[in-house]
């Protein structure tokens, strides 16, 4: 689950790290206030799950190009201004569409706001823990290439990445803070503050569960303060049932409205560009799936895993979602019958498809438990569909279906 920067803000001075002044609106009219009892100079920043706003620009929604109310020129996500000037800001923002590298052309309607102070920064360096992988451990990632997209500076300057495992048996210590103030190059009277706040991050990673918490940049400004200028927070779906506050902060505006309805019935739904619809239970057989659809020339419309427990209201509920995409031509239910026997699958198929109503091209493929049985439960359907005999098999008449729809 991803939050919005405010809410990771928020989330990190809870647990003591600094961040500037700021607040979130949600219409203009309360800009004007909160910008002067902030200070002269604020940053007005569109609130929407995806980075790099500061260089994306504003659209209407009937597509005309929105532009700066004083400086005619185009919008980005993140602007530095006056008090006086913040509302007419917020008005070119609020409920039109801001498109970034990460959105795509299809962007993201804004609807909120965060109005913070300004600051007059010294330096910006890049500060992040996640759990990795490789490590089977939270590791902290720092850099001096503060403000930039760390992807392209691990791969162009990889020794400009500084990379600290956190023992998970062991726990945080002092010295990991030391390490990242003295790798970061923060002068002396900056190491005991860049401590302490890396302490604060590591403190807010392990008591939410999150799987990332990033600040680019993380700053230090003229005045002598280290501060969490921007903020992103991913969390561990499997853990928010024991983090209701965190859990009350999705946003489901901010979702595709298919993969919302998904996660009501317990479906793990990403959507994608392609044009087959893929119904398939577990992440593994799911993901080798799209890998031989596209092997065979074909696009995956969806990710979707209906588990491997689902019942006839699942998987008619999973048809329903399939066939709620436009772009979808042609679908492929690809099941392995381990613990659910494939004629209790088919029979839920056969149920689900009659009773949505299929109105595209059905390939299924069974294998596993009572696998012939559930082939001819799929064939005496009456339904319209093709049975294959294996993966391949199966990828390729979908695909051929898929193109000539």
């Amino acid at each position: 689950m991803n939050i919005h920067e405010y809410q990771a803000r928020a989330l990190l001075e809870r647990h003591g790290v600094p961040v500037p002044r700021g607040e979130m609106v949600e219409s203009a009219d309360q800009v004007r206030q909160v910008a002067k009892s902030i200070g002269d100079t604020v940053v007005v920043k569109a609130q929407i799950h995806a980075g790099g706003r500061g260089k994306g620009k504003f659209r209407g929604k009937a597509g005309e190009q929105v532009n700066h109310p004083t400086k005619g020129t185009p919008l980005g996500g993140v602007v530095v201004t006056s008090a006086d000037a913040a509302e007419g800001i917020a008005r070119n923002m609020l409920g039109n569409v801001l498109v970034t590298k990460q959105t795509g052309e299809a962007g993201r309607e804004v609807h909120k706001l965060m109005i913070a102070e300004g600051l007059e920064i010294d330096s910006e360096f890049y500060l992040a823990i996640l759990l990795d992988r490789a490590y089977r451990s939270p590791v902290f990632i720092a850099s001096k290439e503060g403000g930039t997209e760390i992807e392209k500076v691990a791969a162009e300057r990889p020794e400009a990445i500084l990379k600290i495992p956190v023992d998970p048996r062991v726990g945080y210590s002092d010295w990991i803070g030391r390490k990242i103030a003295f790798g970061l190059g923060m002068p002396a009277k900056l190491v005991r503050p860049t401590g302490k706040l890396v302490q604060a991050l590591y403190n807010t990673f392990m008591s939410t569960d999150a799987s990332l918490v990033e600040i680019n940049p993380l700053i230090t400004t003229k005045d002598g303060r280290v501060l969490a200028l921007d903020a992103k927070m991913n969390f561990d779906d499997n853990a928010l049932y024991r983090h209701k506050d965190v859990l009350e902060l999705r946003d489901v505006a901010e979702e595709d409205p298919l993969e919302v309805e998904a996660s009501k019935y317990g479906l793990n739904y990403i959507k994608l560009d392609g044009t087959v619809g893929c119904m398939v239970n577990g992440a593994g057989l799911a993901m080798s799936t799209m890998d031989i659809i596209k092997l065979h020339g074909g696009e995956p419309a969806n990710f979707l895993d209906v588990g491997g427990g689902a019942d006839t209201e699942a998987v008619t509920k999973a048809f329903q979602i399939l066939l709620s995409d436009s772009s979808v031509k042609a679908v492929l239910v690809n099941i392995f019958g381990g613990i659910m026997r494939c004629d209790v699958v088919a029979e839920g198929v056969v149920a689900a498809a009659k009773n949505v109503g299929m109105s595209v091209p059905l390939v299924v493929r069974l294998e596993g438990t009572n696998v012939d049985k559930g082939k001819e439960v799929l064939l005496a359907s009456g339904l319209e569909l093709k049975v294959a005999e294996g993966m391949d098999e199966a990828a390729r008449l979908v695909v051929k279906a898929a193109a000539e729809a």
